[in-house]
């Protein structure tokens, strides 16, 4: 992955002196969110299941922004982990004032073929995750008057063939986006969301679209890149965006206006089915 560099945009150190914890901070956009902070002088805790990936992801940014990344390893879905993190985080750095629930999980899968187990996990990843991380993190971003955000997506916007599960998960995540922000305001915390569209070099892309994404499809021409998140992430942190909560913020060229899921006929999805 491509490096993120946020400072042709934003000044630089603008979160000296803060602390971000990600979950799902080792890899993929999530990973580039941590590194753009990290740019601008935050210190980071990523956290995720396998601590091997974690500890390698956090030398490589820590060697590549000269800033501190710590790594934990935590199973967002257990509640009793998540609050580990948070511990060793405040036992690290002393403080949090950003917050990125990003751990998710998702794959294609047509309904026939989609267990009850795998349409719960999802849900235990992305949503349970969310509440739980977060529920973990408010006495501190409550006392830094820190921001939240968490990330989303647009399958639920037009509805999308062998994305129920994690459609479902990400309309609760952008509902949960809304009641904090209401909720948590008047204790001076912020709570936003980004909803990314394709991505370039990420598993999304070449796991999901499988290939088969033209970027002409999209209204900016081109698909996304990481950078395109991080510079996102880093404003909606910012000071200017100060008067911005409750909000998702589409960060997709367009492509969810055009993006449209067919509805095939029911031989031609058996088909698909087939070779998934």
């Amino acid at each position: 992955m491509a490096a993120v560099d946020t400072t042709k945009v934003f000044k630089d150190n603008i979160f000296a002196g803060k602390v971000l914890l990600c979950s799902g901070g080792g890899s993929g956009i999530c990973r580039g969110m941590t590194e753009a902070m990290v740019r601008h002088g935050a210190k980071a805790v990523i956290i995720s299941r396998t601590y091997s990936k974690l500890e390698k992801a956090a030398q490589e940014m820590s060697a590549a922004t000269g800033g501190e990344v710590f790594p934990v390893a935590a199973d967002v879905r257990k509640p009793e982990q998540v609050e580990n993190a948070v511990a060793k985080t405040i036992e690290k750095f002393g403080r949090i004032d950003y917050l990125i629930n990003g751990a998710a999980g998702n794959f294609l899968a047509p309904f026939n073929n989609l267990s009850y187990n795998a349409f719960r996990t999802v849900i235990e990843i992305d949503l349970l995750g969310t509440f739980n991380l977060t529920k973990a993190t408010l006495p501190h971003l409550k006392a830094s008057k820190g921001s939240i955000i968490n990330v989303s997506a647009t399958l639920h916007y037009n509805g999308m063939i062998f994305q129920q599960h994690a459609g479902a998960a990400k309309a609760a995540i952008d509902a949960l986006t809304k009641h904090w922000a209401v909720e948590l305001g008047p204790h001076g915390i912020r709570v936003n969301g980004i909803a990314p569209g394709p991505i370039a070099s990420t598993e999304g892309l070449s796991r999901l679209a499988g290939g088969l994404l033209e970027p002409e499809t999209i209204p900016a021409q081109r698909v996304g890149e990481v950078d395109d998140i991080a510079q996102s992430t880093v404003f909606l942190f910012s000071q200017g965006a100060s008067y911005i909560t409750g909000v998702t913020l589409v960060v997709d060229g367009g492509h969810w206006l055009t993006n449209t899921s067919p509805a095939y006929p029911a031989a031609v999805l058996a088909d698909i089915d087939s070779k998934l």
